[in-house]
């Protein structure tokens, strides 16, 4: 396959290297489009790109993978992934590989994520993601996560490309060494506030945000309470799909007119 590795915390991140690694080593085709600096909750923006003369990109080189093409664009992570599946890049990826994120993505994060916008835009294009991220800590032990990432690539390539939507995986992996992985589990995405509350204040004209992390149990099944418990957590995403049923006749006889 060719696959196209990105992420929001920026080219020179060490979780993005290891993922590539990881997935070069399987054999894939792999090239590298990614934000030059942090664009962490990025979400799946990618701003006014039709009002832009010029994308500012600058070829790197890894000495861990020589061959390799290695990119940073002055944008964000979506951005990245558009103009590589529109042929910005070369031929369009079979699949994105986002991440590895320095800390989980779980629940409502999600939605916020650069790392699983990423995902998510490739997705809208019709090309399956996998988003990958690590419970924050001193020293992050990237190589669980890529392992792990590694495996779960030809699950998601395998899905049919009609019929269904656009699969899209996040993947959520413990701080650990590999061997001390309870696992890999299924789940549901956590309820917000399960992790952390967030408040906002204002002194003067500013505002102020405070985050506090909750003690609470997580629900069972969920990601949160799955990474709790020592596994490895992948819950499926569904991107932006044009079969998704909506009931537009209620719709229609609640705002329009009779006719």
């Amino acid at each position: 396959m060719r696959i196209l590795v990105t992420n929001d915390d920026g080219v020179d991140a060490p979780g993005i290297r290891a993922l590539a690694i990881a997935l070069h080593a399987r054999g894939d085709e792999v090239f590298v489009v990614a934000p030059d600096s942090d664009r962490s909750g990025a979400s799946a923006a990618i701003g006014p790109l039709h009002r832009l003369d010029a994308l500012p990109v600058t070829e790197r080189e890894w000495p861990e993978l020589p061959g390799v093409r290695v990119c940073a664009v002055t944008a964000p992570p979506a951005t990245a992934v558009f103009v590589a599946c529109v042929g910005g890049f070369g031929p369009p990826p079979d699949l994105i590989a986002s991440g590895i994120n320095p800390g989980a993505n779980v629940g409502h994060l999600v939605l916020h994520s650069g790392t699983v916008g990423a995902a998510l835009t490739g997705a809208g294009l019709g090309v399956p993601g996998l988003a990958v991220s690590i419970v924050a800590g001193d020293d992050p032990h990237y190589e669980t996560a890529a392992t792990i990432a590694a495996a779960a690539v030809d699950w998601i390539a395998a899905a049919p490309r009609s019929g269904e939507p656009t699969r899209v995986l996040n993947l959520n992996v413990p701080n650990v060494p590999l061997d001390e992985i309870a696992g890999v589990r299924e789940a549901t995405l956590a309820a917000y506030g399960e992790a952390w509350i967030a408040s906002a204040s204002r002194t003067g004209g500013d505002l102020k945000l405070e985050f506090r992390g909750q003690r609470r149990d997580p629900e069972p099944g969920t990601d949160r309470a799955m990474l709790l418990e020592g596994f490895a957590s992948v819950t499926a995403l569904t991107g932006i799909d044009s079969r998704a049923a909506v009931d537009a006749a209620s719709v229609a006889a609640a705002a329009l007119p009779p006719r």
